[in-house]
């Protein structure tokens, strides 16, 4: 089989349409839906396979089994003009984190930073679409989330960390900045998409149930972990272990949600609530030094401009790879691997709606 052989093109106009109809199959409402579909879309638009449709089946069965609410909204538990809890009421992680950057945003209009904790939440997809939410309302954005335990701390035989991503957004004259990063080596779902490709990872990513390095995806599925980001210790893994930490320290503990160990696992199937903790700041750049936007541009044209190591290859500043992706991707249609396209095709069928064109 050829490269072309294996992917398989698709509009993103249809991939949302789909994955909507699949949540609401799934008693999601269909406002929910269609903002969780969009948010797994703009994962795959961006080549973050990841966090995009390839995680469908996870959302859909949660939804069916009761163990998360399709219908629940997000309920402001107490608030200052600066600040805010809030109670995610088990809802989808998508819908928890729209509603709280969206508070965040209108806070930092009006006084200069909106900082916003929540508890009770579920997975959000990527991080970094709520920090990019921030840049469209001159702010700088920033998302977190806790996980479930799939890291191995340094010198630790036992997974007590999630891949605890930060998502850095920020706006520029014509550009943005944008971060996006586990705080693992890589996140979960990399791996989850490496095995349904059926190739090995590299080493570096992953550990057994053992604690030992390896290259065979299911070994890290079945009972092992990842590994923070840097590695092991010799190459400052335990700097990924503290940035992890910092998270959960937003997160889980300053929201009152579960955190660590105390959060359930997500692969295997949950009974109870996952009841994540989660953190969306914006910060007004209006509120500080006139020009921010242009500064900015000309910051990430000065990285950009570097001299290159290889002449054929550009210096890139965080986000360029996923901009490029998203707008090629929306110009030709999304490129998914053919095992995944199958699996939606069965998903459809099984679940009696039209697979994707």
């Amino acid at each position: 089989m050829s490269d072309a052989d294996s992917f398989r093109i698709i509009s993103a106009p249809d991939l949302i349409d789909f994955t909507t109809k699949a949540l609401v199959e799934a008693t999601v409402t269909e406002e929910h839906a269609l903002l969780a579909a969009t948010i797994l879309v703009e994962a795959d638009l961006r080549r973050i396979h990841s966090h995009g449709v390839n995680r469908l089946d996870m959302y859909c069965n949660e939804v069916k089994s009761g163990v998360v609410s399709g219908s629940a909204k997000p309920k402001i538990l107490k608030e200052t003009v600066a600040i805010a809890h809030v109670d995610g009421q088990n809802g989808l992680g998508f819908v928890v984190g729209d509603f709280c950057m969206k508070l965040a945003i209108k806070k930092a209009k009006e006084v200069g930073i909106g900082w916003v904790v929540a508890k009770g939440s579920n997975h959000y997809g990527i991080a970094g679409y709520y920090s990019d939410m921030a840049t469209k309302e001159k702010c700088i954005g920033a998302s977190y989330t806790n996980t479930s335990p799939l890291v191995f701390p340094t010198r630790a035989n036992k997974a007590a960390l999630g891949t605890n991503p930060i998502a850095v957004s920020a706006p520029a004259t014509n550009d943005h900045f944008r971060l996006d990063m586990a705080t693992s080596t890589v996140a979960l779902g990399k791996v989850e998409y490496r095995d349904r490709k059926n190739e090995k990872i590299p080493s570096g990513w992953a550990v057994d149930k053992n604690g030992r390095e390896t290259n065979d995806p299911k070994e890290m599925l079945e009972g092992g972990g990842l590994l923070p980001l840097g590695g092991s210790e010799i190459t400052a893994g335990y700097k990924g272990y503290g940035l992890a930490s910092m998270v959960e320290l937003f997160c889980g503990i300053l929201g009152g949600a579960s955190y660590g160990t105390h959060i359930g696992p997500w692969r295997k199937g949950r009974t109870e609530p996952a009841d994540l903790g989660q953190c969306f700041v914006a910060i007004s750049t209006e509120h500080f030094a006139e020009g921010f936007d242009d500064r900015m541009a000309n910051y990430l044209s000065d990285l950009r401009g570097l001299p290159r190591v290889d002449q054929n290859v550009p210096v890139l500043v965080p986000g360029d790879p996923e901009t490029q992706a998203a707008k090629e991707q929306t110009e030709k249609g999304i490129s998914l691997h053919v095992n995944l396209a199958h699996f939606l095709e069965e998903y459809a069928k099984n679940n009696k709606l039209q697979p994707p064109k």
